[in-house]
């Protein structure tokens, strides 16, 4: 095993909808992250407390009882978190999540320690512009909730707008927690960036939420509208995470209203590219 695969321990369990549920683990001591980086998580499913024996028809079928399987996963919780927070969705038959959605508290899974990812606001270079926007959809939330757990994010912008897109009102997480983001944290530092939180339900009316496509709301400029500020090449940053075709899409729409992708610290849209 190599050394920078340690052991961690389900501390916690919350569940969501049948699809989609959340999960915290002990920190090792000399585990670091930057706020939006992602992890290899590895279960063994021979290990869990329950084992869901799967066909042989399914992707699963490849897979040794005894094998360790890694997936990639980005952190809900602050770098100065004592414990590791993720956000999951059950991929049906799928070789990982169809074993880790019946985690218990108590199970065993392995982490490698070794962050990945660029999706980081050190990206970006000084001085930094006074508008960030995070847009999200599904479990593309977890890395912009690190970010905003973050004192230093609260720093260095004037505004954040956090558009996070579900196709359900069940589906829409984390919501309360993202309200009281701005009292929790905006509040620790001198002059903080006002968070601007825009829910989106793209299968079913709901009150007080947007109803379409990410990329189609930004072409149309109601997203701006609802946000109250403009996307300006001068001023802005854009952060995207989610579902492939939604983050193709949208950096796409972004291009077409004058924005540019971010490379080697310039510009003003970055992307990750992990799934």
């Amino acid at each position: 095993m190599s050394d920078n695969i340690q052991t961690v321990t389900v501390l916690s369990k919350t569940t969501w909808t049948p699809n989609l549920f959340s999960f915290t683990v002990s920190r090792p001591d000399s585990f670091k992250f930057t706020a939006g980086q992602f992890v290899r998580l590895g279960v063994n499913p021979s290990q869990l407390k329950y084992y869901q024996q799967t066909d042989a028809s399914d992707e699963t079928a490849d897979i040794a009882l005894n094998e360790d399987v890694f997936r990639a996963y980005s952190i809900v919780s602050s770098p100065f978190d004592e414990v590791i927070e993720f956000f999951s969705i059950v991929i049906p038959d799928g070789a990982f999540t169809s074993q880790l959605q019946h985690l218990q508290v108590g199970d065993e899974l392995l982490l490698n320690t070794m962050p990945f990812g660029f999706l980081t606001l050190a990206r970006y270079q000084k001085p930094l512009p006074k508008d960030l926007w995070l847009l999200a959809t599904g479990t593309g939330l977890a890395p912009f909730l690190s970010m905003l757990q973050d004192l230093k994010t609260w720093e260095d912008y004037e505004h954040i707008v956090l558009a996070y897109s579900a196709r359900s009102l069940d589906e829409l997480a984390y919501v309360e927690k993202i309200e009281s983001l701005q009292e929790d944290f905006g509040t620790l530092v001198d002059n903080p960036a006002r968070l601007i939180f825009i829910p989106i339900v793209t299968r079913e009316p709901v009150e007080g939420a947007l109803s379409e496509r990410l990329p189609k709301l930004l072409l149309e400029g109601t997203l701006q509208a609802r946000a109250g500020i403009a996307l300006d090449i001068d001023t802005t940053h854009v952060m995207l995470c989610g579902n492939p075709d939604m983050v193709e899409d949208t950096k796409e729409a972004l291009k077409t209203l004058g924005l540019v992708m971010n490379r080697r610290g310039e510009g003003n849209i970055a992307v990750e590219n992990y799934w």
